[in-house]
């Protein structure tokens, strides 16, 4: 099978499977459509563009705007601001679901287990603008919820989408409250996998409950959270435009701006299409390099990885 396998699909195994690979079509297309067929447009980066011209009859300027963002004011600001949320967010949606899994496997009642499964990953279904849309009520300085407890207690009002230190903080723990039960769905599938005759004989041996977390379940399911680790690294740079967006106000804009946002202002607002391009395409060959070196320091510490 292996050395099959190392010969390439063969002429024969297509036609004899042809159902099988007609399923593969839409996928195929839709990649192929919406995902290869864009990338072409990566030439804007190095051309000034015209619309008369088009993007290949436009002329070539090299790597002027690459220049242009490195020489920018606000360029260290930026780097730093999406480096800081990104790994903050990073860390967080990467050990707490994958602690909330061991806890929530470890309830012996199928059906509380069932209701904490469902109470933790139903504010998944909730969109980005709902959920900013409630930051701005429960967070209002006069009217929300959170500021009457800070009454309550005696203390003073606090304006949290006015303060700059504030804003990585809303942005990351909304999105625990947001992911974190579907995220850790992921982790409970992979203890499901586990071999219970592996806790029965931890069990026999006089291990606790604590031991066999640690001896069982972690090391069960730690090569799922690596390969969860690589993935989310590869996309570290390119955390969620849309919700830093929505959050942001002339008094946080000093944190809230990140790479995302800052393309889609210099981009789109003030129609600086290949400038724009060109940040992306920056962007995402930072991705490029993080997921291979993470790959490759993954293989070597744990002997998992994606390639």
């Amino acid at each position: 099978m292996a050395q099959k396998f190392k010969r390439g699909i063969k002429l024969t195994d297509i036609t004899n499977n042809w159902e099988l690979y007609l399923f593969l079509l839409p996928a195929v297309a839709f990649y192929v459509i919406f995902h290869y067929g864009p990338m072409g447009g990566i030439q804007l980066a190095f051309k000034r563009y015209s619309p008369v011209l088009g993007i290949w009859g436009s002329p070539f300027v090299g790597f002027r705007h690459f220049e242009s963002f490195f020489n920018h004011f606000q360029f260290f600001q930026i780097i730093g601001n999406t480096l800081i949320l990104s790994f903050y967010h990073l860390v967080l949606n990467t050990t707490i679901p994958f602690v909330i899994a061991l806890i929530i496997n470890q309830i012996p009642s199928k059906r509380f287990k069932k209701t904490i499964q469902t109470v933790t990953y139903a504010p998944h279904f909730i969109s980005t603008i709902v959920l900013v849309g409630m930051m701005y009520v429960f967070m209002s300085p006069s009217t929300g919820i959170v500021n009457h407890a800070i009454r309550f207690f005696g203390g003073t009002p606090y304006f949290f989408f006015g303060e700059e230190g504030a804003f990585r903080h809303m942005y990351v723990w909304s999105g625990i409250w947001q992911n974190t039960g579907w995220r850790a769905i992921i982790y409970l599938a992979a203890l499901s996998a586990i071999n219970p005759e592996l806790h029965e004989a931890a069990t026999v041996d006089g291990a606790t409950k604590f031991q066999r977390i640690l001896h069982v379940d972690v090391p069960g399911i730690l090569p799922t959270a690596i390969i969860i680790l690589i993935l989310n690294v590869g996309r570290v740079m390119n955390i969620g435009f849309q919700k830093a967006f929505l959050m942001q106000t002339a008094l946080n804009v000093s944190t809230a701006e990140i790479i995302p946002t800052f393309v889609y202002k210099a981009g789109l607002l003030q129609h600086r299409f290949e400038f724009g391009t060109a940040v992306g395409l920056f962007n995402s060959i930072i991705n490029i390099l993080l997921i291979f070196t993470i790959n490759r320091l993954a293989r070597r510490v744990s002997e998992t990885s994606l390639w």
